[in-house]
């Protein structure tokens, strides 16, 4: 009766000690999420994530928007999959009462100008921008006071600190339509992509400075590896982001922003194409058009396509654990936000009258 009794108490105590190890584990992980940029708790290897992606959704009212760049799995989980115009304009309007933001950490900071009421929530705080990152707002600064007379249009690439120095953000779906509200004889400095900006001096005609920032992805793309798979491949049409370098667009049969892309594939009758942009688009250019074959040009480095380290930071155990818990959360100081609000809303006006 006595070992009976020690095992009784052994069985009980077990997972008594368990919990509190997992709950000791949980506080560590959130006092270190700042450090991590996530929530390192190890889950359940059968947990439904799917599932539980949902129930959280409708039990906090949340909304679970996703960048075309995300992995499939997160994909086909969210509520909106779309670009940075597409994904700014739903923040806007949304009613849930948390937003869940997959995709880089300026998007989820968008969200948050839009929404200082909403709480804010994103899978991993590192999952930055090469692009945002190479133009620092201190040195941006300097640079806008060089230029008194320009106006400053900005790419929505970048920090809330680099929306605040600006009179109007764009995105590579409305860039066009913007640049050319302006009169004519507009001085304008153009930041921070300088090949979106290239591209849009030459469509526009117009000569605007630009600073001096890239996309490590758009950048990469070999022009060699390129010519060789078009040439494998010569029913193939060639469609490019306009980040990417000159060169690369120069060889392109359409440019467009990444709705741009997907949507001239749906029409356009070819039934083979050549994509230079973050390999994430193909997921849903598949989707759309499962009789077509896609594929990614080559980067520069030895992989066959080309991914953005950044966006494929968020995972989908990432995001089950940040709507669970609801950290890492985007907060930020309200005189910032007021003044990267301005030039959002002003890239929201005009699109809305471009019917964009």
């Amino acid at each position: 009766m006595f070992l009976t009794i020690c095992e009784r108490v052994l069985n009980i105590a077990a997972p008594i000690k368990k919990n509190a190890m997992q709950t000791e584990t949980l506080e560590n992980a959130k006092a270190h999420v700042d450090q991590n940029g996530f929530l390192d708790v190890e889950l359940d290897p059968t947990l439904d994530l799917f599932a539980e992606i949902e129930r959280l959704k409708k039990q906090k009212n949340a909304v679970l928007l996703a960048h075309y760049y995300q992995e499939p799995d997160i994909q086909d989980v969210a509520d909106y999959i779309g670009d940075s115009l597409g994904l700014a304009q739903q923040a806007q309007k949304t009613s849930a009462d948390m937003i869940v933001f997959a995709g880089v950490h300026f998007m989820a900071e968008t969200a948050k100008i839009l929404n200082p009421g909403k709480k804010v929530v994103i899978p991993d705080l590192k999952a930055g921008c090469s692009l945002s990152d190479s133009c620092p707002p201190p040195l941006f600064k300097k640079f806008k006071e060089q230029h008194p007379d320009h106006v400053v249009v900005s790419y929505i690439n970048c920090s809330a600190g680099i929306k605040a120095l600006s009179d109007v953000i764009v995105t590579s779906s409305n860039a066009k339509v913007i640049v050319e509200s302006f009169p004519k004889d507009q001085k304008i400095i153009f930041a921070p992509d300088k090949n979106l900006g290239a591209y849009i001096n030459k469509v526009t005609g117009r000569n605007m400075v630009l600073w001096n920032g890239a996309c490590m992805v758009h950048e990469i793309f070999s022009l060699e590896k390129i010519t060789r798979l078009k040439t494998r491949h010569p029913n193939a049409k060639f469609i490019a982001h306009p980040e990417c370098e000159e060169p690369v667009l120069r060889m392109a049969d359409y440019i467009g922003s990444t709705t741009g892309l997907l949507k001239f594939t749906q029409t356009d009758p070819s039934t083979e194409y050549i994509v230079a942009t973050e390999t994430g688009i193909l997921h849903q250019m598949m989707k759309a058009s499962p009789q077509k074959t896609f594929i990614p040009a080559p980067p520069t480095n030895s992989c066959a396509c080309n991914d953005c380290p950044h966006m494929k930071r968020n995972t989908l155990e990432k995001l089950y654990l940040c709507m669970e818990y609801e950290m890492p959360e985007i907060l930020m100081d309200e005189e910032l936000r007021v003044a990267a609000k301005k030039p959002i809303e002003r890239m929201l006006e005009i699109s809305a009258k471009a019917g964009l």
